[in-house]
């Protein structure tokens, strides 16, 4: 059995926090960027396009993240495309994240009165730049709550993909678990570890929705 102080496991752990960050604030960025996307396509007055982001949406949603991990990983290389763990894990989870992020905004603008499209057209507007000029600043206010609330998901989302070989904190525990025989020094760490990243998240969200629910009774 090798020996670890205490701080030789607590630097390792920090060591996968910072690809536990990383990945959360990659697939948290591209996953809005792609859910944007999505959004649009979904609010669109074309109805074929409507039902295909429909579609995406409800793969994702309705399929374990593991799963998407797996064939993200496995399933690519029957097709000759073999991607590193750390790409498959930010595939899969941008397209996880995309999908439920798209849902969120499209029920912030859906929340927008009919009467904001109305008046929009009246002015000769295009979709886009009603949704630019009109809709989204105010779906905006409605949305950062949820947006933020997500991200802690993103974030514990993170420890699935483990399974695939990503080492992130969760992993890097039942590594130093198995080298150390200490499971429950390591994992009250990895817990500690992945409250201090979520409660600040889950605070600011609840904040910011009592921030929102005080102004819209004003």
């Amino acid at each position: 059995m090798i020996s670890f102080s205490l701080w030789d496991i607590v630097r390792n752990l920090l060591l996968a926090l910072r690809w536990t960050v990383l990945l959360s604030l990659a697939s948290f960025a591209l996953g809005g960027l792609l859910g944007l996307i999505v959004l649009f396509l979904r609010t669109s007055k074309h109805a074929w396009l409507r039902t295909i982001t429909k579609m995406y949406i409800e793969l994702f949603q309705g399929t374990p993240l593991l799963m998407q991990l797996f064939l993200a990983f496995f399933g690519l290389a029957l097709f000759g495309l073999e991607v590193p763990a750390w790409l498959a894990a930010g595939l899969a989870l941008t397209c996880w994240s995309s999908a439920y992020l798209a849902e969120i905004w499209r029920g912030c603008v859906e929340a927008i009165p009919r009467g904001q499209w109305e008046a929009s057209s009246c002015l000769a507007m295009s979709y886009m730049q009603q949704m630019r000029h009109v809709i989204l600043p105010q779906a905006l206010r409605i949305a950062i709550p949820p947006t933020v609330g997500f991200s802690v998901q993103i974030v514990k989302g993170t420890a699935v993909t483990s399974i695939i070989g990503f080492v992130e904190l969760s992993k890097a525990g039942t590594m130093i678990t198995n080298a150390t025989f200490q499971p429950f020094t390591v994992y009250a760490l990895v817990a500690l570890m992945y409250f201090a990243l979520c409660w600040p998240l889950s605070k600011y969200s609840q904040s910011l929705e009592r921030k929102f629910n005080a102004s819209h009774r004003h």
